[in-house]
């Protein structure tokens, strides 16, 4: 998520989705990839649109089908429309390297956006390689996704960044000497945010405590908690338990603050705590509604209310920026080889999301908001910094 301006983001997922996995072996690829045709260029989305994660997959998708729909109005790239090959993933690894081999081999794209999650991403990723299609994940933040990996770009930043957020915002905005960490054992995305937490606060952990994704009956890691002294509650994980944790834990009377990454972001989560329970809440978002960024980004959210009767989350805006950036590598290009290299040379593109240069590794570093919400809604957003 956002999770900074912050996917997921990241890295965001179901059990299964959420499952460890390391680096990648892509093998051989097939550098020219495939052509550019002579009167439109394919992109390939390969979402989570239904399964345990559809929240992020939907948004994304929906903010990369307004960013292609208006460059297309606009005369589309170099006079090409571009046509879209929408493919759903599910929400589950398997099929999120399915899709990419049917969009690259079968459909001839020469890029694709998705998945959301880093699981699906590293499933996903050596296909795409094998025939030399960049692939840009919107959300996906685990670290280390992206070495070696010749082509594949991430949109946002990386879970250690949020976990360093979340352990200085803390310290210096809530005073709080104090904590508890109470992480999603099953999610990769959660433990890395909880790992760079650990190692960036200074004050005291007083319970390190695990949950797993699924789980829905929080009462007793709760009533442990209650019984210490603290000022926080961190908590690394997505909104389906982080939703439920919030509402069980100010139902049993603990109002500390409950700060947690950009797995925090959407309605989903509200609706999880409920609006009356959802206060005194804290998170990492890449993208804000409640104050003006930039021309861009006022432009962004008014077209997304008016095509979809509803707010955008970060997911939808890094998804949207995400087109953009490959709309904008693929400009001459003859090839999605070619379209890969234009990609690697980003520096400094101004999108809704603040401004994207890839790094050697083609991970991005960008502006990072800490949300504030209470009764639901988000109050405040504050730019963050490690």
């Amino acid at each position: 998520m956002k999770k900074k301006f912050a996917l997921s983001f990241v890295a965001l997922a179901s059990v299964a989705l959420l499952a460890a996995c390391g680096e990648v072996k892509s093998g051989a690829s097939n550098a020219a990839g495939n052509s550019v045709d002579e009167k439109t260029i394919k992109i390939g989305f390969n979402f989570e649109e239904t399964g345990a994660v559809a929240a992020y997959g939907t948004s994304e998708q929906k903010g990369a089908q307004l960013a292609v729909d208006e460059i297309n109005a606009a005369g589309g790239i170099d006079g090409k429309q571009i046509e879209v090959v929408d493919k759903d993933n599910k929400s589950e690894t398997a099929e999120a390297a399915s899709v990419t081999t049917n969009l690259v081999t079968q459909s001839k794209v020469s890029a694709i956006v998705g998945p959301a999650t880093s699981g699906a991403t590293a499933a996903a990723v050596a296909n795409a390689t094998k025939a030399g299609v960049p692939l840009i994940s919107p959300s996906a933040t685990q670290d280390g996704l992206t070495k070696g990996q010749d082509y594949l770009f991430i949109g946002t930043f990386q879970d250690s960044f949020q976990g360093k957020i979340i352990s200085n915002y803390v310290t210096e905005k809530l005073q709080a000497k104090k904590v508890v960490l109470y992480t999603d054992n099953a999610s990769d995305y959660a433990k890395g945010i909880a790992k760079a937490f650990r190692e960036a606060y200074k004050g005291e952990i007083v319970a390190d405590e695990t949950f797993v994704a699924g789980d829905t009956d929080f009462q007793a890691a709760l009533t442990k908690m209650k019984g210490k002294d603290f000022d926080a509650i961190i908590v690394p994980g997505y909104y389906t338990e982080a939703g439920k944790i919030v509402n069980q834990a100010r139902g049993m009377g603990i109002d500390k603050p409950i700060v947690g990454g950009d797995g925090f972001n959407g309605e989903e989560f509200v609706q999880q705590a409920t609006a009356e329970k959802a206060s005194n809440i804290y998170f990492i978002s890449g993208f804000s509604t409640t104050v003006e960024v930039s021309a861009k980004a006022k432009a962004f959210l008014d077209a997304y209310r008016a095509k979809y009767n509803e707010e955008p989350s970060t997911f939808a805006a890094l998804a949207y920026d995400s087109v953009h950036l490959v709309a904008n590598a693929a400009k001459g290009a003859k090839n999605s080889g070619e379209i890969k290299d234009n990609l690697a040379k980003t520096k400094d593109f101004e999108g809704v999301t603040g401004q994207t240069s890839f790094d050697a590794d083609h991970n991005t570093v960008k502006t990072a908001y800490m949300m504030t919400m209470n009764n639901g809604k988000v109050e405040a957003a504050e730019v963050v910094k490690p």
